[in-house]
């Protein structure tokens, strides 16, 4: 009789048990765990001091403009906490990288287009994003399948 053991979805794939590369992501996890997890609790605590150079004009319009809808900051900086503790949890942490994901592209396209001279933040972002979904890239090629069919 054999046993069979099933691959491990939240081991990251490509690292040996004994190799100090199996620690890098779970360090990457967990600095953008805390990175998402402070800063949307800032967004609703408001305990970071704003910076004392004022934004550009541009961008001042366009974060007074989501301020002003009354719903898109509280969405976007909810996200960033509920993926914050997720990440920090080790938890669903597929589901809170693709979650996070389109939040990512707006910080980094804002930073980009309207505030550049702040983008590093973003930078970190987009380079923990993109190392720890190759990390888990097992979890989403079931999600990638050319053709997939219900049940």
């Amino acid at each position: 009789m054999t046993t069979q053991t099933t691959p491990n979805v939240n081991q990251p794939e490509g690292t040996n048990p004994k190799s100090f590369a199996r620690l890098l992501p779970t360090i990457a996890r967990i600095l953008m765990g805390l990175m998402f997890f402070v800063f949307g609790l800032n967004g609703f605590l408001h305990f970071i001091p704003d910076p004392k150079t004022p934004m550009p004009e541009a961008a001042g319009a366009f974060a007074g403009a989501l301020k002003n809808t009354g719903c898109m900051l509280p969405l976007v900086m909810g996200t960033q906490l509920l993926v914050g503790v997720l990440l920090l949890s080790n938890r669903f942490v597929p589901l809170a990288l693709a979650l996070i994901a389109p939040i990512i592209v707006g910080i980094i396209t804002f930073h980009v287009f309207l505030a550049p001279a702040s983008i590093g933040p973003g930078v970190v972002a987009v380079v923990l994003e993109l190392y720890l979904a190759w990390a888990y890239r097992k979890a989403y090629r079931p999600m990638l399948a050319m053709r997939a069919t219900p049940g």
